[in-house]
């Protein structure tokens, strides 16, 4: 099962054709995908589920409806086990961007990171997921599918936000501000974090399944 974001209400990707009396299901491979969106962001729709019989073809058939954005992410920590935050938007976010053509995705992970953020030697620790979510750019619809990776720093220098792509500032969050900090944040992001970490409205609610 997949989630795919359309602000902060998730389509559901999976198996079954079945998900409840509240989803509503549409066949993956003929949904009109565009009018589900506009549905969705009119508020008319809330609970999604497009299915396909096999799981292997669920992205395959989500990637030939919207052009794709290929994207890399990091969850910094420093040696205080504090978590890097940026705030963009009215919320808080993890920082992210673009990977270049002829990037690895690792290593456009990092390089966003620090320059959205001023953060140096950062290191990768391990892979944590990929996301997924629809946004509208110049009238079309994409979608931005991103790579997150845990990270590591023993920097403790000036933090800076990147002005130029909106970013107001930039934080380091125990994990005590952090839980503050999701509750202003994506959907998308909270799947990232630990289940106590989470904003308890977050726990049962249908931003993280």
């Amino acid at each position: 099962m997949y989630k795919v974001f359309v602000n902060d209400i998730p389509i559901i990707l999976s198996t079954e054709r079945d998900m409840g009396e509240k989803y509503i299901s549409f066949p993956l491979k003929e949904v009109k995908l565009k009018r589900i969106i506009k549905k969705i962001n009119k508020g008319k729709l809330l609970y999604v589920n497009l299915y396909h019989d096999k799981k292997e073809k669920l992205l395959k058939h989500l990637f030939k409806k919207l052009p794709v954005v290929t994207a890399g992410g990091g969850m910094v920590l420093n040696s205080n086990n504090e978590v890097l935050f940026i705030y963009r938007n009215g919320r808080w976010d993890l920082p992210k961007g673009k990977v270049e053509k002829n990037e690895s995705i690792e290593a456009g992970a990092i390089r966003e990171v620090e320059e959205e953020t001023g953060v140096k030697n950062l290191k990768i620790s391990k892979f944590l997921q990929t996301t997924y979510h629809i946004f509208q750019r110049k009238g079309r619809y994409r979608l931005k599918v991103t790579y997150w990776y845990e990270m590591t720093t023993d920097y403790t220098g000036e933090l800076v936000p990147e002005e130029k792509e909106g970013i107001k500032k930039v934080k380091w969050k125990n994990m005590e501000k952090a839980q503050k900090a999701l509750t202003k944040s994506y959907a998308n992001i909270k799947l990232l974090f630990p289940e106590e970490v989470l904003p308890l409205h977050s726990k049962d609610g249908i931003s993280h399944m």
